[in-house]
C-alpha cells in the first residue's frame, strides 16, 4: 500500500512537472501567454497582490494563501488517512494468511496452480472487504494541482513576485533552505507514520516512505522559492495530519478488530481444477493374458522337443 501511495504521489508530481514546464509560452518579446497563465497564474497574482496589501510581503501573502487551501483540504486529508489506515489494520489482520499464499506463489509449477494462487489472493482482499490500492485517493492531490501551477506560472512570470525578497530568499529563485526544509517536514511526516504500525511493517515500508521526501526535495530544488514556501507549510499540514491520525489509530485498531472477527479464509487447493480421472483397465485382462502366453510358449517348447527326438 505505502508502495502504491509512494508511486501515486510520485506520478502526479512528474505530470505536475512536466505541465508546469510546458503549459506557459512566451512570445518573442518575452510575453507569457497561454491557459496556464491566463486563467490560472494571472487571478494567482491578484489574490497575492490583494493579501500582500494586508500582509505587506508576498512571501507572507503565499504563506497565508498555502494556509487558507490547506485548511480547506485537511478534512478531506484526514478521511483519506483514516481510510488509508484502517485497511492498513485490516492487512496486518490477515497478514498470515497472506504469508501462506504467497509461499504457495513461489512453489507454484503448473499454469492452473498459478492462476489459482492469484485468485485466492484476490479472494482474501474481497472477503474482507480490503481494498486493493489501500484506501489511498488523489482527489486531494489533484485539487492541488492547479495551485501549482497558479502559484509556479504567477512567481515566475511576474516582475514584482520574482523579485521579491522575503526573509533574505528572493522567491523567484530557487532555494537550497526552502528545498531541505521541505524535506525535513516531510521526512517527519513520514517517521510520524510509522509510530503507530508494527515493527515487522516497519521494515517494508520503512525504505518507501523515503520516497516522498526525496521527490519532493528534488522538485523545490528546481522551482521557485515561493512554490518552495507551498510545500514547507504543506509539510507542517501533513505532520498534523498524521498525528490526528496517530491519536485516533487505537480506536481505529479496536474497531476494526470488532469488524473482522471471524476472518475470512481462502484455501487455494479449493481453486485448483480438477483434473479428470482416466478409466483403469480390469485385472482381469492383465491376468488372462498372462497365462495364455505362458501356456502358448510351453506348447511350442513341446512341439520343438519331439522334433529333436
Amino acid at each position: 500500500m505505502k508502495k502504491t501511495k509512494s508511486l501515486t504521489v510520485f506520478g502526479l508530481i512528474t505530470t505536475m512537472a512536466i505541465l508546469l514546464s510546458g503549459c506557459v509560452r512566451t512570445t518573442k518579446s518575452g510575453k507569457p501567454y497561454g491557459f496556464v497563465y491566463d486563467y490560472l497564474a494571472k487571478p494567482a497574482q491578484a489574490v497575492m497582490e490583494w493579501i500582500a496589501g494586508f500582509t505587506g510581503s508576498y512571501g507572507w501573502a503565499i504563506i497565508v494563501l498555502t494556509v487558507i487551501v490547506r485548511m480547506f483540504l485537511l478534512p478531506m486529508m484526514v478521511r483519506q488517512m483514516k481510510s488509508s489506515t484502517i485497511q492498513q489494520e485490516k492487512m496486518q489482520l490477515i497478514r498470515p494468511q497472506l504469508n501462506e499464499i504467497q509461499k504457495r506463489q513461489k512453489a507454484a509449477k503448473t499454469p492452473e496452480e498459478q492462476a489459482a494462487v492469484s485468485q485466492a489472493m484476490m479472494s482474501v482482499y474481497k472477503e474482507n472487504n480490503i481494498s486493493m490500492t489501500g484506501g489511498i485517493g488523489c482527489l486531494p492531490l489533484l485539487i492541488q494541482m492547479p495551485i501549482f501551477a497558479a502559484l509556479y506560472a504567477a512567481i515566475r512570470y511576474s516582475p514584482e513576485l520574482s523579485h521579491e525578497v522575503f526573509m533574505g530568499i528572493k522567491l523567484g529563485q530557487a532555494s537550497w533552505i526552502l528545498a531541505v526544509l521541505s524535506f525535513v517536514t516531510y521526512l517527519l511526516q513520514s517517521y510520524l507514520s510509522l509510530l503507530g504500525i508494527p515493527k515487522d511493517q516497519k521494515k517494508q515500508t520503512g525504505a518507501m516512505l523515503l520516497m516522498s521526501p526525496i521527490m519532493i526535495l528534488l522538485f523545490t530544488i528546481n522551482s521557485p522559492a515561493g512554490l518552495g514556501i507551498y510545500f514547507f507549510i504543506g509539510g507542517l499540514f501533513a505532520c498534523l495530519q498524521t498525528l490526528i491520525i496517530n491519536l485516533y489509530r487505537p480506536r481505529i485498531r479496536k474497531d476494526v478488530a470488532a469488524e473482522m472477527k471471524d476472518i475470512k479464509t481462502v484455501n487455494v487447493d479449493d481453486l485448483i481444477p480438477k483434473q479428470p480421472e482416466t478409466p483403469a483397465q480390469p485385472d482381469e485382462a492383465k491376468t488372462d493374458k498372462r497365462p495364455s502366453n505362458n501356456r502358448n510358449s510351453q506348447r511350442n517348447a513341446g512341439k520343438q522337443n519331439r522334433n529333436h527326438k
